[in-house]
């Protein structure tokens, strides 16, 4: 079992190093090609940041492991939001600014509530990962035309900042894209087939290691994105990046491990332990972040109790293994 813990390790490593070179390059070429900054922070960037789990999930399902690319999408938001938003607002109290994340933490609810109720009669049809799909495509649409309309809020002005600390040649930016995106795959397999391996060698299901393993390697790259961007005082980019990373999750990356090979009997333990603490992790970044009486803020404590949920839940799956 050496070698399939040793391809999960490299391919975590390679995927952090890849994540960054493949979203630097995306954005510089698009920067190149004269796209609004706050578009490219929205869609190229925000794709960007959950391209780590979108490959890994298609990897996972072209080799017939659907649970695997279910688990790595919900265990994602649930670090996500559990291990970076309480790590992140640990260091430095995250305060929200954006009129734009603050409309996004509603639909990010409601994305979260439609999943559940796809997975209540325990699977998930093609047609079903298309709706999800094409649910998709809608929040692009909406996300440009946010972009283009909003062009004086506080997101804007720190995504400027961040792009300018990134600037590069356009021959520069296109070999970091092909470089990034190869590696990306290369890594994503990697990871895919040493997580499945020690799966099988441990007699653990593919949703347990895509809860666990899986989903904290990809959610490493918004992880230190998110701590280097709020050391910077941009905390909406820290904030946008894990409510719009969540987003895609739930609906491009199961979408599309649904439409390569659809869930036909999805585990109990989904709707009885994994989405609930999911959306119980959502609901909690929208009461946090959303600011009811004026601007969001998430505080030290609220962090700590993020990531005291994130052991429990943690806790909950091992106990889980163990019992098995």
């Amino acid at each position: 079992m050496l070698l399939p813990i040793l391809a999960i390790i490299l391919g975590i490593v390679l995927l952090l190093w890849s994540a960054d070179r493949f979203v630097e390059g995306a954005a510089a070429v698009a920067g190149h090609l004269g796209l609004p900054s706050l578009v490219i922070g929205m869609v190229i960037v925000g794709f960007g940041t959950s391209a780590p789990e979108i490959v890994v999930s298609i990897m996972a399902a072209l080799d017939g492991n659907p649970d695997l690319a279910l688990g790595n999408a919900l265990g994602s938001n649930i670090y996500n939001i559990g291990l970076i938003i309480g790590v992140t607002a640990l260091i430095v109290p995250i305060a929200v600014h954006s009129t734009i994340i603050r409309r996004e933490l509603p639909l990010l609810l409601l994305f979260g509530a439609v999943a559940g109720a796809l997975f209540w009669n325990g699977q998930l049809s093609r047609l079903e990962s298309l709706l999800l799909l094409l649910g998709f495509f809608g929040l692009m649409g909406w996300t440009i035309w946010t972009a283009l309309r909003d062009k004086d809020d506080p997101l804007a002005a720190e995504t400027e900042q961040e792009l300018a600390s990134h600037a590069m040649t356009l021959g520069r930016a296109i070999v970091w894209l092909v470089v990034g995106l190869t590696l990306l795959l290369v890594s994503s397999r990697m990871l895919v087939w040493g997580a499945v391996s020690v799966a099988s060698a441990l007699g653990v299901s593919d949703l347990i290691i895509g809860l666990t393993i899986v989903a904290l390697g990809t959610s490493l790259p918004e992880l230190a994105s998110s701590i280097a961007a709020v050391r910077k005082g941009e905390h909406d980019i820290a904030m946008g990046n894990v409510v719009g990373s969540c987003m895609f999750n739930l609906l491009a990356v199961v979408g599309i491990a649904g439409v390569i090979a659809p869930m036909d009997a999805l585990s109990v333990d989904i709707m009885l332990r994994d989405w609930p603490v999911m959306m119980a992790m959502v609901v909690s970044l929208f009461v946090m972040g959303y600011g009811f009486r004026g601007e969001g803020r998430i505080n030290r404590i609220e962090a700590s109790a993020l990531l005291l949920g994130l052991v429990v839940y943690n806790g909950w799956l091992v106990n889980a293994v163990l019992t098995a």
